[in-house]
């Protein structure tokens, strides 16, 4: 299924930059969260920093017990 910018032009998901960020995402591969993970990284593109509000660490929450 396509998605689409704002000015309706085909936005091609392989050409969207991946931050790291999305790389340490319980959802990264996820098919019911890919569009709007797509549009997401799409919208932030050009921004110096990331951030997303839906993002679920592969390593569960960190405890500040263990970080040295």
């Amino acid at each position: 299924m396509p998605i689409f910018d704002d000015d309706g032009n085909e936005i091609d998901p392989s050409e969207i930059p991946v931050p790291r960020m999305c790389l340490m995402c319980e959802k990264k591969d996820d098919p019911y969260e890919k569009i709007l993970c797509d549009l997401n990284r799409f919208g932030q593109r050009d921004e110096r920093h990331f951030a997303c509000g839906a993002f679920v660490s592969l390593y569960g929450p960190l405890i500040d017990d263990i970080i040295i």
